[in-house]
């Protein structure tokens, strides 16, 4: 039990925060030009569209309150798809970008007339209770959605707070309202690759205006349990509980893994109904004191003012200059980047460790939704820049799953290890943070925890096998090529850190072990390629054929695509090709091979050539250029890419999102430069495309950027200014950001060869 008196001063705290920061001046409405549809459909067979929601959340918060057009959820992921025709109802948690589904708990749908479920039925589907709608009576923006439910003539409302979700519904039949509430409602369950079981459910009616249930059921994270308090606006007359084939009427309490409810509202139906709904990942206590602390009455207007109030306060990071669209796509990829990572503690900081006993963050906050696999590459080197505070914040929730698991996640949800993708990307995470001097940590503890879990093995990383063979053999362990890069970039990092703690005995094994890659180069291919535990090249090989999640040698990718995975040490790797023009040669050629459909499964999108923007390994490949005497290639490249796979259409991602990691590549490159080694603090150069942006740093320093004479074809760089004076570098460093300062280019129609002679990106020494 909780010492309520602590809470009490806790809720006190908050809530004189939250008063205090409604009223922070001279903030604009950059809510006003995020577009939360981008990214929640696809227009036409050859695109994909994001798996973005467009319902209300706030910035980091629990809640990701939101249309579920699918009664069982999978693709996308995000449980809404823009071209479904109808809506199931609304559920208060969901996945923004990702590639696996899960969430969607406790969906909510009001209705009107006489539906009701037939006893002795288990089929989990829910009758008759969706209903179509029309995107011209559809809404979204930054903390809050409204849609016409065309077939009660219903007008939902959703807004939200960091713990809670708070629904409005406007009926236009004065009759019979019901509200139907789901607690079953999950990923699909018959898919033979995602294990879904709901443990067990309950819901309890405290009163006649008030409801409280919770859930246990394992997903993609394995056991997960969230619990809700729900409190209506007026009080409801009946209701019905469906467990399973049994259906109760009037009962107090009822557990069941299938359980639904029906409540029936008879009395003062001209009003307005209004819910709001506390959440905890905690307990049933927890759901009630963030209910209490956040939301304290029913005033749908103040929530959703200061929701959106939120939402500016962290988008004025940022400003920019530049057409009506590129602030679309570029404030709603800020606002994709800030949903999560989600603070998943109560609002006095309680949180549920990985072997579920209870503790305070002491600094209030326990984030999870990490997705490290993609969001290592540039979404955490921008929160470096935008979120330091946070990026603290991240980090010490990251070291929490050390402490029971002995190693750092991989893919965490809710709190829990998912074991998605390979790499231990929670290590550049760290080692970035810790040369760029953020503060907050306690980095001797950070580098015990990124030592460990480069040394212990776990599940996609038997780390052992490399002492024994200077790679991973495929016999031994799929996805061997992708993993044996990826785990070299973390040990260089980690080798980095050493050194800089003075670890020198940890510095010499990691740099060692860190060349792994060339282990795996093949140089009569000119690729890297897999080798079994014998020494002997898998054959056959196809470099255009891609790999998914195992089975494999490399992982959702190609061995084009995989490459150019060195960037911790372009120019050792460079080496490996004979010297930089045979490097550059298979470059162009890389960017003009027409991708083939017989070879390209469902992870490749967005092609130019063999690169595919839509998933993460092609990131940083065109940026490879300016390691090259043709960094215009760079500069062509990403001018391409910005201009054909973004647009502020429902499909306007070329892939999954990815937790803001697409968005991230956006926002970098727009303004001109981009981190192709996310751990060195070097930001290499691109074309830039919004004509200016001033950064506001935390340290109360402003870092601007300015382009003269740039837009349509003016897509080359002619000359850098840094400071006022000329600058000769194809890069520059974070340092140079968080000094204050500004930065311009001057861009045309033709390739400035003059760049050539430019500094080449360098690997900084530690």
């Amino acid at each position: 039990m909780r010492n309520l008196s602590i809470y009490s001063c806790a809720l006190a705290l908050l809530l004189c925060q939250s008063s205090v920061a409604q009223f922070t001046p001279d903030v604009k409405d950059y809510a006003a030009l995020v577009n939360p549809f981008i990214g929640t459909g696809t227009v036409d067979s050859l695109s994909l569209s994001g798996s973005n929601f467009p319902g209300a959340c706030f910035p980091f918060g629990m809640v990701q309150l939101s249309p579920d057009t699918r009664e069982y959820p999978d693709d996308p992921c995000s449980g809404y798809d823009y071209n479904d025709p109808t809506i199931l109802g609304f559920s208060h948690t969901h996945l923004s970008g990702t590639g696996c589904p899960d969430l969607y708990d406790f969906l909510f749908m009001p209705y009107g007339g006489d539906i009701q479920w037939n006893a002795g039925s288990d089929d989990g589907k829910i009758p008759g209770f969706r209903s179509a709608y029309q995107h011209k009576n559809e809404k979204a923006s930054p903390g809050y959605y409204s849609v016409v439910l065309d077939d009660y003539n219903i007008t939902a409302e959703l807004t939200a707070t960091e713990h809670c979700g708070m629904h409005r519904y406007t009926f236009s039949d004065p009759g019979s309202h019901h509200f139907m509430i789901d607690l079953e409602h999950s990923l699909v369950k018959t898919s033979p690759y995602r294990y879904v079981k709901i443990i067990n459910a309950q819901v309890r009616i405290v009163n006649d205006s008030t409801i409280e249930g919770y859930r246990i059921i394992s997903g993609w994270a394995k056991l997960r349990k969230v619990y809700f308090r729900a409190e209506f606006s007026r009080p409801f007359s009946s209701s019905q509980v469906k467990a399973g084939k049994n259906i109760y009427t009037n009962t107090d309490v009822a557990n069941h893994p299938d359980l639904k409810l029906i409540l029936n509202f008879d009395t003062n139906n001209h009003l307005p109904l209004l819910v709001k709904v506390g959440l905890s990942s905690v307990s049933a206590e927890g759901a009630v004191y963030n209910l209490r602390a956040e939301v304290s009455d029913f005033n749908f207007e103040r929530v959703h003012t200061e929701a959106r109030a939120a939402w500016n306060r962290e988008l004025s990071c940022i400003d920019i200059e530049g057409s009506e669209i590129q602030k679309r796509i570029f404030y709603t990829g800020l606002y994709h980047l800030f949903i999560q990572p989600n603070n998943i503690a109560d609002v006095d900081g309680t949180y549920l460790t990985t072997d579920f006993s209870e503790k305070i963050a002491s600094d209030g906050k326990h984030y999870s939704t990490f997705s490290l696999w993609d969001t290592y590459r540039a979404a955490h080197p921008l929160y470096t820049i935008v979120q330091q505070k946070r990026t603290a914040a991240f980090i010490n929730s990251i070291l929490r799953q050390y402490d029971t698991y002995g190693y750092l996640p991989i893919w965490q949800l809710w709190g829990y290890e998912t074991y998605t993708m390979i790499g231990n990307h929670a290590i550049p995470v760290i080692v970035d943070a810790f040369f760029k001097g953020i503060g907050g940590v306690d980095y001797p503890k950070a580098y015990e925890a990124i030592r460990a879990t480069a040394l212990t093995s776990h599940r996609n990383a038997p780390v052992g096998l490399l002492d024994t063979f200077g790679y991973f053999p495929e016999n031994l362990q799929s996805q061997s090529v992708s993993i044996t890069l990826e785990i070299a970039f973390n040990d260089w990092c980690v080798a980095a850190m050493a050194k800089k703690l003075g670890h020198d005995a940890d510095y010499k094994y990691f740099s060692q072990r860190a060349k792994a890659f060339t282990n795996l180069f093949d140089p009569a291919t000119g690729f890297f390629r897999a080798k079994n535990s014998d020494g002997k090249w898998v054959d056959p090989f196809n470099p255009l054929a891609y790999g998914g999640n195992g089975g494999y040698p490399f992982t959702e990718g190609n061995a084009w695509q995989y490459l150019w995975y060195v960037p911790q040490d372009v120019p050792s790797f460079m080496a490996l090709f004979g010297g930089e023009q045979p490097f550059r040669q298979k470059l162009d050629t890389f960017f003009t091979l027409e991708a083939r459909p017989a070879d390209v499964n469902g992870n490749a999108s967005g092609f130019i050539g063999q690169y595919a923007h839509g998933n993460e390994p092609s990131h940083h490949i065109a940026y490879l250029y300016d390691f090259t005497a043709e960094p215009w290639k760079t500069q062509q490249y990403c001018a391409r890419i910005m201009k054909e796979l973004y647009n502020d259409s429902p499909s306007g991602y070329s892939g999954n999102e990815d937790c803001g990691q697409m968005s991230a590549w956006y926002i970098f490159s727009a303004m001109g430069f981009y981190p192709v080694n996310p751990a060195n603090g070097v930001y290499c150069f691109g074309s830039p495309q919004v004509a200016g942006a001033v950064i506001h740093l935390e340290n109360g320093r402003q870092f601007r950027i300015a382009t003269h004479n740039g837009g349509d074809d003016r897509i080359y760089i002619q000359k850098i200014m840094l400071n006022g004076k000329e600058y000769l570098k194809n890069y520059f460093t974070h340092q140079d950001i968080m000094s204050g300062g500004t930065l311009e280019f001057t861009m045309g129609p033709k390739p400035n060869r003059k760049m050539a002679a430019f500094e080449k990106p360098v690997t900084l020494k530690f």
